[in-house]
């Protein structure tokens, strides 16, 4: 039932993905969207999630919000070292500054908690019925999220339509890969705490110093900024019906 329900979220990725693709005479509008959903993602999905999973205080503050930190300057550093690398080998960066190997690293990152979300398919199948159908529905409204997201951010950094559309297919899978792996075995919930922190903050960077300012670069006007509030809200939607 559980890798069943995980094909739902495969179609919804792979729709995501291809709306982000079909709107680009409104670039702007998709990066705005593409900004709010992942700051609502990060926000009211990821991190409250991981406080809960990651265990307690290290040191007077939450292990989640620790490795939030750790993941916002791990994607900051990771940046910056893949810029400075391609230009010491005189290699030209996408324009605007943008790395293609930093796109291509945050759509793996986001394949990766696409897998997870097939885990807590799986994991909440385990507990019983009516959790997993709560878990499978949460999981695959944000899916459209999660491929509108991993398509935007493959294109943003100057990677070809070929190679976004290769992470968008990779994104699907993900949750069914993820579903499937529950009939073997149980990720620790600590330790899934810890990666949602981790890949909470590295989200964070991407939408709040890479996204949301391309958004807003071209095209300052009130159309973008609603868009991103709406993708905020879409997610606090999601969340609260999970509940």
């Amino acid at each position: 039932m559980a890798v069943f329900v995980a094909l739902g979220a495969f179609v919804m990725t792979l729709v995501g993905g291809w709306t982000a693709g079909r709107v680009t005479d409104r670039r702007h509008l998709v990066l705005g969207l593409a900004g709010g959903l992942m700051l609502g993602v990060v926000g009211l999905d990821l991190l409250p999630e991981a406080l809960e999973a990651a265990g307690g205080p290290v040191f007077g503050v939450p292990a989640a919000l620790l490795l939030a930190v750790a993941g916002f300057l791990f994607a900051h550093v990771v940046e910056r070292l893949l810029a400075l690398r391609r230009s010491a080998h005189g290699a030209d960066e996408h324009p605007g500054g943008r790395v293609p190997e930093v796109g291509l690293t945050a759509a793996a990152a986001m394949v990766g908690h696409s897998v997870m979300d097939g885990v807590a398919i799986g994991a909440a199948f385990q507990v019983g019925g009516g959790m997993g159908v709560a878990v499978a529905v949460a999981v695959i409204a944000h899916d459209f999220a999660d491929g509108f997201n991993t398509y935007t951010i493959t294109r943003l950094y100057g990677n070809a339509r070929r190679k976004a559309v290769a992470m968008l297919f990779a994104d699907a899978a993900a949750p069914v890969v993820g579903a499937a792996t529950t009939l073997a075995f149980t990720i620790p919930e600590q330790l899934l705490g810890g990666y949602l922190g981790f890949f909470g903050g590295a989200l964070l960077y991407l939408a709040a110093a890479e996204i949301l300012p391309e958004a807003h670069h071209d095209h300052p006007a009130r159309s973008t900024l609603l868009c991103t509030v709406a993708g905020a809200a879409f997610i606090w939607l999601v969340v609260g019906i999970a509940e």
